[in-house]
């Protein structure tokens, strides 16, 4: 039951940062090792929410993202595959890595319906064409552990300062949340377990 409840907060927080925002407020992303059942997880998501399937095996990947597309249909969710264009034409777009993060130019030119985010862990991000920015860690994360984390103070300087809209990424949870603002969202792994 508490999980639940912190679950029900952390969508709150996201959503009242993304008020008025056509993305969706909540990112859920796969993970082979912290996320091991990401259906169940994909189904507790509010809908109108967005999976960015990762996994570093391209069949797992495969298999997880067209296990995921009848669900996300149910639930009115977006999908968003990350580093795979050639799975990624089956989904809403595509998310890419920091290091590829100048082609969402490309991405933006050659599929103007794609949704395209980007993973960055520094604010120097080129990043300029995507839709949004998914910034990490924000707070210690088992994710990358012994990471330095960016805070939220700093976070949500480069929030507001920047032109792309942001995702909050990295060890949130629900009493965490309440301190992120300028944000469009929210991403998590575990806390959406």
């Amino acid at each position: 039951m508490a999980e639940k409840l912190a679950k029900g907060e952390l969508a709150r927080a996201a959503y009242r940062l993304a008020a008025g925002s056509r993305l969706p407020a909540l990112i859920l992303l796969t993970d082979d090792a912290r996320l091991a059942d990401p259906l169940s997880a994909a189904r507790a998501l509010p809908r109108g929410s967005l999976v960015i399937v990762r996994s570093r095996d391209a069949v797992r990947r495969r298999k997880l993202f067209f296990a995921l597309k009848p669900i996300a249909r149910l639930r009115r969710l977006m999908i968003l595959v990350a580093d795979d264009p050639a799975l990624a034409r089956y989904a809403d777009g595509i998310h890419l890595p920091q290091v590829r993060a100048p082609q969402a130019a490309h991405w933006r030119a050659l599929r103007p319906k794609w949704i395209v985010t980007v993973a960055a862990h520094a604010p120097s991000t080129r990043a300029r064409h995507a839709d949004a920015v998914l910034l990490s860690p924000v707070f210690p994360t088992a994710s990358h552990p012994g990471a330095i984390s960016i805070g939220a103070a700093r976070a949500r300087m480069i929030a507001q300062a920047s032109p792309i809209p942001i995702y909050a990424l990295g060890g949130i949870d629900a009493a965490n949340a309440k301190s992120l603002h300028g944000f469009i969202g929210i991403a998590a792994i575990s806390a959406l377990a």
